[in-house]
């Protein structure tokens, strides 16, 4: 058995690397193949491509490599063509992906959406590209199941692989163990994943945090950098921000230091549910260009990015979307967790509700049912293949 993975997002080569080492212990004769990043190859897949490599956000950012997607999406179609997989199985990225969708269903080939693209808060026109390419959409959060059905959608709610792979999870002791000085409270920096999110968001936080230190002598500011790059370029704008500022920076440690954090400051991102499930109150901060804000603007339904609260109609991360002058951001942003530094009433209250949702919402096994869906079909498949022969 052969399955074709297109995946484009850093957090979703996470997913799908858990995905196929769950089917690969059950059906060890399966060969996966396709497009993705260094986790599905150290899984077991084999890449055509490492497409998350490619992983950008902003329309003006996607247009200058327009031509490489073209491409890639022309290679994906003769690899279908000569190779036939089984399934082809996508994870979010879906500008690129509804083209390896339709190539896929031109050939007959089962189509899986894996944690599909939210279309229920911007762009909803889209979900006509999946009654035409995508046989099965696997979703990962409750609402969007009944969301999808509503449109007719063939829809199983699988639940999000991040609560897998955050109990999975084992936290280093020792980094826990060295930042647990009583008198020290640390504060969790999530700069985000992709290089121009770094780019834009930083120096925004970086002001927050001058601010909060003013205002509390005794944190510790812990930034979780999604890889040695980023570390590089982090450390280069705090050198050029001449401050001096107690700031620790790491790779490979957003878990523990969202673990260890009194609060977070953080850029939008899949990290929100890491967020949700250790219930750490949280402050949430996105810059964008303005083009990108009034494109955004008349494609978004729903206000926030981040963690939409679709559960009580109310955010439970504060967010500030940005574009213009940051004056009046910043100071919001240092004063909700000054806030939660200086009430703990206020800290308890913004962690009771993260935890409510949590324990109300969230359920482990989501790469285990998302296997059992997937091997089924593809059984029942085969089982009508071969009564039909």
């Amino acid at each position: 058995m052969k399955i074709f993975f297109s995946v484009g997002e850093p957090s979703g080569d996470q997913h799908a690397a858990h995905l196929i080492a769950e089917l690969r212990r059950r059906r060890p004769d399966i060969e996966c193949v396709g497009y993705g990043g260094p986790s599905m190859e150290r899984a077991g897949c084999r890449l055509n491509y490492p497409l998350t490599n490619l992983a950008v956000m902003g329309f003006i950012r996607v247009i200058p490599m327009l031509w490489k997607f073209v491409k890639l999406a022309r290679k994906a179609r003769r690899i279908l063509q000569e190779t036939r997989p089984d399934a082809v199985v996508l994870v979010d990225f879906p500008g690129f992906n509804w083209w390896i969708a339709r190539y896929a269903k031109r050939l007959d080939i089962p189509v899986f959406y894996y944690l599909p693209p939210q279309l229920w808060a911007w762009a909803s026109w889209r979900v006509e590209r999946i009654r035409k390419f995508v046989d099965h959409v696997l979703c990962g959060l409750p609402f969007e199941e009944t969301w999808y059905a509503k449109q007719g959608i063939k829809v199983e709610y699988v639940g999000h692989p991040f609560f897998d792979e955050v109990a999975d999870h084992v936290l280093d002791a020792g980094f826990l163990e060295s930042h647990a000085e009583t008198d020290i409270r640390d504060i969790g920096i999530l700069p985000g994943s992709r290089h121009q999110e770094v780019v834009r968001n930083f120096p925004v936080m970086l002001e927050v945090m001058r601010r909060l230190h003013r205002a509390h002598h005794d944190i510790r500011f812990l930034i979780a950098c999604y890889k040695p790059a980023h570390r590089m370029l982090c450390e280069k704008m705090v050198q050029e921000s001449a401050n001096d500022l107690p700031i620790e920076l790491h790779v490979g440690r957003a878990s523990e230091i969202i673990e260890r954090a009194t609060c977070c400051l953080m850029v939008s991102g899949s990290i929100s549910l890491e967020i949700l499930a250790r219930g750490t109150p949280t402050v949430v901060v996105y810059r964008m260009s303005r083009i990108t804000a009034w494109i955004g603007q008349r494609l978004v339904k729903c206000r926030f990015i981040s963690l939409p609260n679709l559960f009580d109609d109310r955010a439970i991360l504060p967010e500030f979307p940005s574009t213009g002058k940051l004056k009046h951001d910043i100071h919001a942003m240092k004063g909700i967790l000054s806030g939660w530094l200086s009430d703990h009433s206020l800290w308890e209250l913004s962690h009771g509700e993260l935890t409510r949702v949590r324990d109300r919402f969230i359920a482990t096994g989501a790469t285990a049912r998302t296997a059992d869906c997937i091997l089924t079909h593809l059984d029942s498949s085969v089982d009508q293949q071969r009564n039909a022969a």
